[in-house]
């Protein structure tokens, strides 16, 4: 059952999921017994610790590989650069190692149930179907990142080894469910959206609509950041009141209530360091084929974040948090 909000995320308190005390069949260090929830970056190291030589030459990449660093579409299922599924490569002990560092991940078991789509991954294959690369080496004192990839999920995992960088790079998560049902897992974000549409006068909505479609390709550059000094569509955030701009920041933190607490802090503290909702600009962009009048796309943007969010036909959510161009 999916409910219409996802209570507030208090993402230190991992999941308290029951510990495993699985051995390996072969080839791989065993999987000790996990009596107590950890978080997720020493899970990182832990599931590292148990791939073997020919996993590893599937599962783990140099820090600077390309792939990494490029644009949101090369870091899902759809880019044959990663190209392998848990459940296809990794013993069953090692998926459920995968399985709890998404958890820890999260901000509570409500939170998972949230962002796994009630364990599904829009998937037939559940978490099966997701790949889990760890980039660089997570080991000691070196920079990493592991990286989960699959249909609408993209969610990293980096030990701050990314400078000034929310999750260490963009995340990508939704939902095959038409974005205005109640079905829908992210539904509360539909409305939290609406909430701050039904908050701006008729002369703000004109200034907030846009009415062309959105000028990125979602798989290639809807996370991107516009350079220094190009003029932002849609409403200006020093034309919004001070509740209007505080609404917002609401639902931006909301957006990403599903993950731990101290990764949202982190990106709302991003948010403030690069002016806050004052320097933002929010747009509705219509969609004007449905004969209907309501929103299909929603994007904020600022130096050095944007958030996009799509309800039509079904929910994709992008979001990237990092440095403003200069």
């Amino acid at each position: 059952m999916t409910p219409d909000r996802v209570p507030p995320c208090d993402r230190r308190q991992f999941f308290r999921a029951a510990g495993c005390a699985v051995a390996l069949a072969t080839g791989g260090p065993a999987l000790a017994a996990e009596p107590a929830a950890k978080p997720a970056e020493e899970l990182v190291r832990e599931f590292f610790a148990t791939l073997t030589a020919e996993q590893k030459r599937k599962v783990v990449l140099p820090w600077d590989h390309p792939a990494k660093k490029g644009g949101l579409a090369r870091l899902t299922m759809t880019d044959s650069v990663i190209n392998y599924r848990i459940g296809d490569l990794l013993r069953k002990p090692q998926q459920e190692l995968v399985e709890r560092i998404l958890r820890a991940l999260c901000a509570d078991d409500e939170g998972y149930r949230t962002l796994s789509r009630n364990n599904t991954f829009d998937d037939p294959n559940g978490i099966a179907s997701v790949g889990a690369n760890v980039f660089g080496d997570p080991t000691g004192k070196e920079k990493f990142s592991c990286v989960f990839t699959g249909h609408h999920t993209t969610v990293r995992c980096d030990g701050n080894s990314e400078p000034d960088t929310a999750f260490g790079g963009p995340l990508y998560f939704g939902h095959v469910v038409h974005g205005y049902s109640k079905r829908n897992n992210y539904f509360h974000l539909t409305k939290a959206v609406t909430e701050v549409y039904d908050a701006l006068s008729e002369k703000q909505r004109q200034q907030a609509i846009v009415r062309d479609r959105p000028n990125d390709n979602e798989y290639r550059n809807a996370v991107e950041f516009r350079p220094k000094g190009e003029r932002l569509p849609g409403l200006l955030g020093e034309d919004m009141t001070a509740d209007q701009r505080k609404l917002i920041e609401g639902v931006m933190a909301k957006l990403l209530g599903v993950f731990r607490k101290e990764d949202v802090d982190e990106v709302m503290a991003f948010v403030k360091a690069n002016g806050g909702a004052d320097k933002l600009a929010l747009a509705f962009y219509e969609n004007r084929s449905s004969g209907d009048e309501r929103w299909q796309y929603w994007k904020i943007e600022g130096p050095g974040f944007v958030w996009g969010y799509r309800v039509m036909p079904h929910v994709h959510c992008y979001v990237n948090v990092g440095p403003a161009p200069k």
